[in-house]
């Protein structure tokens, strides 16, 4: 059977897609660390080419972007300490006081339709007390207890998280180079058409980035300043961590809402306040949805949100962790794939008769 070059090219890509997807399922925790380390080197590196067009030499370039990285890593990781830092000593004190006045209202209620139902209110307090006031020791003591059963996982987190920053330092050194050899393996009469390919999927996968990073940053401004004009106390933190979080879609934001409702509880100790927090989050998510989302992402490169979180869910499931990192780049090319052969099928004798 002959086939065009076209078909060629396009069987070859299946079966490299093919050899990609199988290695990443074989080498799938193997491979966390340099996979992390790709994808920021990948949304890191134009940062770099600026700074080197600049004239900063190449390695400042990158140890200045790969600390700027990290700091604002650890930055959007501390947010929630605060957070934290406030409610544990307010849950104490005020959560047996709430679950008091919801028997006062719920029992009754209850009683009418022949359910009895409570809250051990001293119970929940002695358990509250003894988890909150647990020593430095008992915590230490758990931790080191949690080492023991799951030594392994812990000495692989570790050996990742000091592992992912070297990746990405060299990465970022010699990306320009990896480039170039990835481009020097691909056959000379193929060579054309498929840095054109890949050309057009770095183009989509970067205006989705750009266009999330917009979304994120108008969600963080909305939801603080919103949490904020309501009188909340914690409006700043909580508000940015929402903001910043939606990058996964629903489990940020439903994250940042429980907390904040948590947060609100205990704060306003009415049902006025947490409905206002509620009503924030309400028109935050109608506002990502259907304004944000749609106009900074979906109009910019054609790929749908459902078809966002559907990648990230199959990904996740087949690879997982590693999966998830890949989901985007993988759905990106599949978009231009997808989007090439319904121009060829269009253009086919198949379709015109």
């Amino acid at each position: 059977m002959n086939l065009s070059a076209a078909q060629r090219q396009a069987l070859s890509w299946v079966g490299i897609a093919v050899l990609a997807a199988v290695l990443l399922w074989l080498l799938a925790p193997v491979l966390t660390p340099f996979v992390v380390g790709a994808v920021l080197a990948y949304a890191l590196h134009p940062l770099v080419e600026r700074l080197v067009s600049l004239r900063v030499p190449r390695l400042v370039a990158v140890v200045v972007v790969e600390v700027a990285a990290l700091v604002v890593v650890c930055s959007l990781a501390l947010l929630i300490v605060p957070v934290l830092g406030k409610e544990l000593p307010l849950i104490k004190a005020q959560v047996p006081a709430l679950l008091e006045r919801l028997n006062q209202s719920l029992s009754p209620w209850l009683a009418q339709f022949g359910i009895q139902f409570a809250f051990d209110v001293a119970s929940l307090k002695a358990w509250l007390s003894q988890l909150l006031d647990a020593n430095l020791e008992d915590w230490l003591g758990a931790v080191l207890s949690s080492a023991r059963i799951g030594g392994s996982a812990l000495l692989s987190f570790v050996g990742n998280l000091i592992l992912i920053p070297v990746v990405l330092f060299y990465l970022l050194a010699d990306w320009t180079r990896f480039v170039e050899r990835v481009q020097a393996l691909i056959p000379p009469r193929m060579r054309g058409r498929s840095i054109d390919f890949l050309d057009e999927c770095d183009a989509v996968l970067g205006q989705y980035l750009r266009g999330q990073l917009l979304v994120m940053m108008v969600l963080a401004v909305y939801y603080a300043g919103a949490l904020a004009l309501v009188g909340f106390d914690l409006a700043l933190p909580l508000g940015v961590f929402t903001g910043l979080a939606v990058a996964v879609p629903y489990v940020g934001f439903g994250l940042g809402l429980t907390l904040s409702l948590l947060a609100a509880l205990l704060q306003f100790a009415s049902l006025k306040g947490v409905l206002l927090v509620a009503l924030v989050y309400g028109v935050g998510q109608l506002l990502e949805g259907f304004v944000l989302t749609p106009r900074l992402v979906g109009e910019r490169i054609g790929l749908n949100p459902l078809a966002v979180i559907f990648a990230l869910l199959a990904f996740g499931t087949l690879f997982g962790f590693v999966g998830v990192l890949v989901a985007l780049p993988a759905s990106a090319v599949m978009l231009v794939g997808l989007r090439r052969a319904r121009t060829a099928y269009l253009g086919s004798r198949l379709y015109n008769g």
